[in-house]
């Protein structure tokens, strides 16, 4: 069976790696003839506006998925005429525009930030005003990894970030914003669940995630200090948004935890970041979850192996020599093949032990080991 892939990132090559044992094959399409995921399948440099290689990319692919969400609507829409296309376009729609995701959320009863819409200064300024300070204003379209955004703590903020998130803009189309209320959270966590196309559902163990620039730096997981009233309303967001979707696949929910309770972020239609850890730790990766899910396989058990506990470490910007990282004790090290730069995530590091003491103390210590400092900064 051979799988297409929208995008070839390191997202791509991870789904290809899971999928190999299972006598699966790879097509890629991406604009970069460097796109990593040719490394593990064969790869069709495209123009994702204009491709001319379209039909020969579809041709014979059994199932299509993407690896980022924020591929252009209208390429997806060819693809989904050509062969079947998961997770779907809705959850693609949906996930491009923070604006049409925080209504789908609260169409459904999930928590969210305050927020409102803005597409002029005067507008801006009234949402300011309304959602109050300090507030988050994010482009509703593009932004990722903290880009497209600005914190607004007084009123003569407001012009500044107008024009700040207006530059690439068109003249006579600014680009639409959305305002966010600022979330005093106690930590950032994520839900990671797959559907196959039977509705067969599950759901990983809760992440907790450390960002700094907007960047996911650690994750742990199981998330610790959790309650099974947590866990539970993390399971009912999530679920709610599978069923109503309809949707088939690994879903992503980032969350805030509140004292009032769990907010919702954003949602990912794809295998995330923080789930990089079921690779080495968990009893089925999201990587292979998500191939099973758009092929209607059954879907593989989620639970940490061994009833252990689990860390990752992205890589940013640069990292060591791969043969120092492997000196580590205990660690799993995954090197994407990409050519160092500033804030580009260039790998990851998992991290497992029996006890969360164990683990916390090996992340600490492994952190160190790999001189976070440098190897951490955007």
């Amino acid at each position: 069976m051979t799988i297409g892939v929208l995008g070839g990132g390191q997202l791509g090559r991870m789904l290809a790696i899971a999928g190999l044992p299972l006598g699966l094959k790879f097509r890629f399409l991406d604009p970069s003839r460097d796109a990593v995921a040719g490394h593990a399948g064969k790869l069709i440099c495209d123009d994702f506006n204009d491709p001319k290689h379209l039909d020969a990319f579809c041709a014979g692919l059994d199932v299509c998925t993407y690896e980022f969400e924020n591929v252009p609507l209208d390429l997806a829409r060819r693809v989904a005429e050509r062969c079947p296309l998961r997770p779907g376009l809705e959850p693609l729609r949906r996930s491009q525009d923070r604006l049409l995701e925080k209504t789908l959320f609260t169409e459904l009863g999930i928590p969210t930030p305050a927020f409102r819409p803005a597409d002029s200064l005067a507008s801006l300024t009234q949402a300011v005003a309304a959602v109050g300070y300090p507030c988050v204003v994010k482009t509703r379209r593009l932004g990722y990894d903290g880009k497209g955004q600005a914190v607004i703590r007084r009123p003569e903020d407001v012009p500044a970030a107008w024009t700040d998130l207006q530059r690439g803009a068109a003249a006579d189309q600014p680009a639409a914003l959305i305002v966010e209320a600022f979330v005093h959270f106690t930590r950032e966590l994520s839900v990671i669940a797959a559907r196959s196309t039977t509705g067969q559902t599950v759901i990983y163990p809760l992440n907790q995630n450390t960002h700094a620039g907007g960047i996911l730096r650690t994750t742990l997981a199981p998330a610790p200090n959790t309650s099974a009233e947590l866990i539970r309303r993390a399971h009912a967001l999530i679920t709610s948004l599978l069923d109503s979707l309809a949707y088939v696949g690994v879903l992503t929910v980032e969350l805030f935890d509140t004292p009032d309770g769990l907010l919702a972020n954003e949602m990912a239609p794809r295998v995330h970041n923080s789930g990089h850890w079921t690779i080495d730790a968990a009893r089925t990766s999201q990587f292979q979850n998500h191939l099973r899910a758009i092929l209607g396989w059954p879907l593989g058990p989620t639970d940490v192996s061994g009833g252990g506990h689990a860390a990752m470490i992205n890589l940013i910007g640069a990292a060591p020599p791969v043969a120092e990282m492997l000196a580590i004790p205990h660690a799993a090290v995954h090197w994407y093949g990409k050519q160092p730069r500033a804030g580009r995530k260039t790998g990851h590091i998992n991290l497992s032990a029996a006890t969360a003491q164990d683990r916390d103390a090996l992340l600490h210590a492994t952190l160190q080991r790999v001189n976070a400092g440098t190897v951490m900064n955007a």
